[in-house]
C-alpha cells in the first residue's frame, strides 16, 4: 500500500534521502535559537527579574527552529502510510517545499501531500 506522500515523491522525482538532508539543514539549531532557549531558561528560574526582561524581549519574538529533523524512521512511516503527528507532517512538508523550490517548482500544501 502506497501513500499519497510516496506517490507525490515519485511523481516529482524526489529521492527520500534528500528529504533527510534538507530537513537536517533546515531544522538545525542556530545561535539565535540557543539564545532564545537560554533566555527562557533564565527567565523561568528567576521570576522577580523576569518582568523587566519580558518587556524588552516582547518586541522581537522570532519562532525558533525545532532542532528535530526528519528521521529515517519517520520517513519510512510516511512512505508506508502510517499515522503521523502534526509536527512531523510539518517538518516533512518544510523539507519537501525546500526541495521543490530548489527545483524551481511551486510549494505544495499539507492537504495535497498527506
Amino acid at each position: 500500500m502506497s501513500s499519497r506522500f510516496s506517490e507525490f515523491l515519485s511523481t516529482e522525482k524526489i529521492d527520500p534521502r534528500r528529504l533527510l538532508a534538507a530537513s537536517r539543514r533546515l531544522e538545525r539549531l542556530r545561535p539565535e535559537d540557543r539564545k532564545l532557549r537560554l533566555e527562557r531558561r533564565l527567565k523561568k528560574g528567576s521570576d522577580a527579574a523576569a518582568a523587566p526582561a519580558a518587556a524588552e524581549g516582547a518586541e522581537k519574538k522570532a519562532k525558533p527552529h525545532s532542532g528535530r529533523p526528519v528521521t529515517p524512521r519517520l520517513l519510512e512511516q510516511a512512505l508506508s502510510g502510517a499515522a503521523i503527528s502534526g509536527p512531523q507532517k510539518t517538518r516533512l512538508l518544510r523539507a519537501l517545499n525546500n526541495l521543490l523550490t530548489q527545483k524551481k517548482k511551486g510549494e505544495v500544501e499539507l492537504r495535497k501531500v498527506f
